[in-house]
């Protein structure tokens, strides 16, 4: 039988808002969404693959924008040396009638639309078992369609989306798939889509996680996956196709710690503009430590396409001497003195401590000159 090399792909949820982050990064970050497809294209070519699966949520809505969908559909048009095949995901379910309507009414010739759960062959020998979304939230484990019957001899492929655990955490949730779903239904690969961080289930079932990661849940780059078929176990191989990347980076703070120079590590080096930065301080510094840190924040933040730090769980330890340098007297000092006391007080919500806390920092800033 003829080896088959395709790439594995999910989750590109194009049209995605952002609408929690400014309008200049959330607009570059919808674009690079857009841009994945020629990415993917890149990568199947790159591997010798001429194939791509898309294993659901291509959208990220039911009712995508006309241009988003449009766009799109162009756009995979265009790599007119590859085939695509789009399963509904539950975000793009087969619920919305209307969408899978439109794309068929304008999908390019190299682009199959899944709408059911009958097996078809890819190429010679090698058939597709696809397990469409039938609604958002199905209910039951669609994954039972992948042991329908196929030609003797003949490789399997599975293709589902959904989750093999529950990735939302609530209690009771239906429709999981189970971890040997490739052995249950004699598949040779299980492409998955719904988890957007890269998972090996097991040899033979890989969620491909998302092309473009989209928050700071999984602090990897996006990638997608290089499968060959070719007998035995099927070789599966990561290739990296993301543009940003959301980078967290923890700091936990002592006297005497150089905060400076361990922010400097902790940041991205490299293509700053490119990523998405979420700063977390922890623990304890003097005041002008603190002070110092902040203004090194301050000044970094340009630097990224978008970046937040949260000093919210570090204290301050103050000395008279910080004080001093304050004010040695008048309101100034009854300031200091009265932020400070406010911050030590474990009687107060440590909301209130950390806003005390922040502010005798920036109020020291200020007579420092500090620039924040």
């Amino acid at each position: 039988m003829t080896v088959l090399s395709f790439l594995h792909s999910s989750d590109l949820h194009l049209g995605r808002a952002f609408g929690g982050y400014p309008e200049g990064i959330r607009n570059r970050l919808r674009e690079a969404r857009h841009g994945a497809i020629g990415r993917l294209a890149a990568a199947a070519r790159a591997g010798g693959a001429n194939l791509v699966l898309l294993a659901g949520d291509t959208f990220d809505a039911e009712t995508p924008a006309p241009e988003t969908l449009r766009q799109a559909l162009r756009a995979m048009g265009e790599e007119s040396d590859l085939t695509w095949v789009l399963l509904p995901g539950n975000h793009d379910s087969l619920a919305a009638s209307e969408l899978w309507r439109r794309i068929a009414l304008d999908a390019p010739p190299n682009l199959r639309a899944i709408t059911s759960a009958e097996p078809f062959e890819l190429v010679k020998g090698h058939w597709l078992l696809p397990a469409p979304c039938t609604q958002r939230r199905p209910g039951r484990d669609l994954t039972e369609a992948l042991s329908a019957p196929t030609p003797d001899g003949s490789r399997r492929i599975g293709l589902a989306h959904g989750a093999i655990t529950d990735f939302s955490g609530e209690e009771g949730t239906l429709g999981i798939i189970p971890p040997d779903r490739a052995a249950r239904s004699g598949l040779d690969y299980l492409a998955l889509g719904d988890w957007h961080g890269q998972m090996s289930v097991g040899a033979a079932t890989w969620y491909s996680g998302t092309p473009e990661p989209d928050g700071f849940k999984h602090d990897v780059p996006g990638s997608a996956l290089l499968v060959r078929l070719a007998g035995g176990p099927p070789q599966v191989v990561p290739v990296e196709v993301g543009h940003f990347r959301w980078k967290r980076a923890s700091l936990d703070l002592l006297p005497g710690d150089d905060a400076a120079a361990r922010l400097v590590s902790a940041l991205p080096s490299t293509r700053a503009r490119d990523h998405l930065v979420r700063v977390t301080v922890t623990g304890r510094l003097p005041l002008a430590a603190r002070a110092a840190l902040e203004a090194e924040l301050n000044g970094r933040a340009p630097d990224f396409g978008w970046f937040s730090a949260d000093l919210s769980g570090l204290a301050v330890e103050a000395i008279p001497e910080d004080l001093d340098q304050i004010d040695r007297a008048g309101a100034l000092r009854q300031a200091a003195e009265a932020l400070m006391a406010e911050a030590e007080d474990a009687t107060l919500p440590q909301s209130d401590r950390n806003t005390a806390s922040a502010a005798l920092s920036m109020l020291y800033a200020l007579t420092q000159g500090i620039r924040a």
